[in-house]
């Protein structure tokens, strides 16, 4: 549907609406229940010993509950849940041994397709999420065939071996990334059929699949664009880096550079990388200069859509985007998704922060305003337009009640069936107190945006809790597009006016004026590297966090400064 077709959300359920939404998510929550309630997790964890009590209070056995008196005792008894009671469960799978007998069933019916790993963005530790093959599932397209830029990734971090009592491997599961468990099941790439995946040229992307087995993170990005590169038809692209001397020799010579990490895959790749020595000439003919609109569609004049993460912290790449994609490229979201669950889908493709949630899975709302627990639990039928509301799903995959930590504003609902349209407003509990206030994550991320057209573009950033004026102030870590604005030392001191302007709690007197230092370029992808390669989870899982306290990692990042931009006690501007 084009976006000139989306019907505008409405801001009021009718009563019909109401009846159409209401019907609908209980039936999910229905099936979801009858599905996993008998699974290992929900049986035996203590965290669900309450809803076993009342299920089997005066009945022999539970065959016979309606559905009704079902949907009563999970609204009454199951609590919010989060990942520490998940985790003694999911470890079985990643031990030494792993017995069919103690996983099987585990979270739901069955064994799991793949487990998910989370980027420990938000905690020091990954988190792992079983995620289960569903009949009938919704298989969320990518692209358009082999003409698809796609960066996908296979690797794996480890491998759960699934033995039988005789001691027999009857399932390999790999745990990595969630997007590459989903690029295997959506495309049939089975672990144990790895030696023949490899070979294959796939018909799905740009790329032969053996890119997707690269682990070196500057290697797999630099190998998924030169076969971008190489062909001029690509109309999807999902990351892109600018083409040099190498890229476009490499294309003209049909041979494939000697990167780091490459070798062996190599030998998969060459047949498929055939000299095109016009393709060469045209990105010649192109050149490199990225300051001109639509430079982009000069490299691929056939490109139509790009798909990109464009909601919260990933908003401050959009203008430069679209710049490089020029007017009559569509620039869209993928979605809302998570390692744990897919939240919604895209509502309106001209809208970067707008999904209409998912109706395969049950989203509750938890009221940001209220106690934290089950009891401040909304309904979607009951949630009001632009409030904010922490997400909690209950899930085909065996979460019951989990806390995303996620908040989202409510923009509508479809006036079609009466589902919430949602958008991402900030991370939950990302804050800290400051001059009388609560800092958040939307206060770091809206401000920094704020003050561009003072300082430069910003292409990506970080903040700190700073004390090296001896009292703690927000400082913040930037790597810019270009050079500083020539009123760039005014920054600081716009920043921290619209702090203030943002949570009118802020004490001006007492509200330190924020650092800013600017970063050498490619800080931010050598970071991504450096964690990719250390948490050894594949290319494309490595966030920045808004708000850095990783001690090691911020200085790491402070020895990297370039430009330092922060204001004296007296009000003078210093420079470093």
């Amino acid at each position: 549907m084009s976006p000139s077709q989306v019907p505008q959300p409405i801001h009021v359920l009718s009563s019909d609406l109401t009846s159409v939404l209401k019907n609908s998510v209980e039936a999910t929550m229905v099936a979801i229940i009858k599905k996993n309630k008998h699974t290992r997790y929900f049986s035996e964890s203590p965290v669900f010993a309450e809803f076993h009590s009342a299920l089997r209070f005066g009945r022999e056995n539970d065959g016979d509950v309606s559905d009704g008196i079902l949907l009563e005792i999970y609204r009454s008894t199951v609590p919010l849940t989060t990942y520490e009671s998940y985790q003694p469960f999911v470890k079985k799978f990643l031990a030494e041994t792993c017995r069919e007998d103690d996983v099987r069933d585990m979270f739901s019916p069955g064994l799991p397709h793949h487990i998910a790993v989370t980027s420990s963005t938000s905690s020091s530790q990954p988190k792992f999420h079983c995620k289960y093959q569903h009949q009938g599932s919704m298989r969320h397209a990518f692209g358009d065939g082999g003409q698809t830029f796609w960066t996908f990734t296979l690797h794996y971090r480890q491998l759960a071996k699934v033995q039988d009592p005789n001691g027999d491997i009857i399932s390999i599961i790999p745990a990595g990334i969630g997007s590459s468990g989903a690029v295997r099941l959506r495309n049939g790439l089975e672990v144990e059929n790895d030696y023949l995946n490899i070979k294959s040229a796939g018909n799905w992307a740009t790329s032969p699949i053996a890119v997707g087995f690269i682990s070196e993170y500057r290697t797999f990005m630099l190998t998924h664009t030169l076969f971008a590169l190489a062909n001029s038809k690509s109309i999807w692209f999902g990351i892109w880096k600018r083409s040099g001397t190498v890229l476009i020799a490499s294309i003209e010579a049909g041979e494939l550079p000697s990167w780091e990490g490459i070798q062996h895959v190599r030998e998969y790749l060459q047949p498929h990388f055939p000299p095109r020595p016009k393709r060469a000439a045209q990105l010649r003919a192109v050149g490199k200069a990225t300051d001109r609109p639509g430079w982009l569609v000069e490299i691929w004049p056939k490109l139509k859509t790009t798909i990109s993460i464009g909601s919260g912290v990933f908003s401050v790449a959009v203008p430069k985007v679209r710049f490089l994609l020029g007017p009559d490229v569509q620039l869209r979201s993928l979605g809302f998704i998570t390692s744990e669950a897919y939240v919604g889908t895209v509502y309106d493709t001209s809208d970067l922060n707008l999904f209409k949630v998912t109706s395969e899975d049950t989203i509750e709302y938890l009221d940001v305003d209220k106690e934290e627990n089950a009891s401040s639990i909304v309904p979607p039928w009951l949630v009001e337009v632009g409030k904010h509301y922490e997400i909690v799903c209950t899930t085909r995959d065996g979460l019951w009640r989990y806390r995303l930590g996620d908040v989202i504003e409510i923009a509508g609902f479809d006036p079609m069936d009466g589902t919430p349209i949602i958008r991402y407003f900030e991370r939950r509990n990302v804050v800290t107190w400051m001059a009388g206030g609560e800092l958040t994550e939307k206060h770091i991320t809206t401000a920094i945006l704020a003050v561009q057209d003072t300082l430069a573009p910003i292409v990506e950033f970080t903040a700190i809790i700073d004390s090296q004026s001896g009292i703690p102030s927000l400082g913040y870590l930037v790597e810019v597009d270009g050079e500083l604005h020539p009123e760039a030392a005014k920054a600081p001191t716009k920043l921290h006016n619209e702090l203030c302007r943002l949570n009118e709690e802020f004490d001006p007197q007492r509200m330190q004026t924020p650092t800013i230092r600017v970063l050498e370029p490619g800080t931010f992808g050598e970071y991504r590297r450096l964690k990719i390669e250390a948490m050894n989870s594949g290319g494309g899982q490595a966030k920045v966090p808004v708000l850095m306290w990783d001690i090691k990692a911020r200085e790491w990042m402070l020895a990297r400064v370039r430009r330092d931009l922060s204001v004296e006690s007296n009000g003078g501007v210093v420079e470093g």
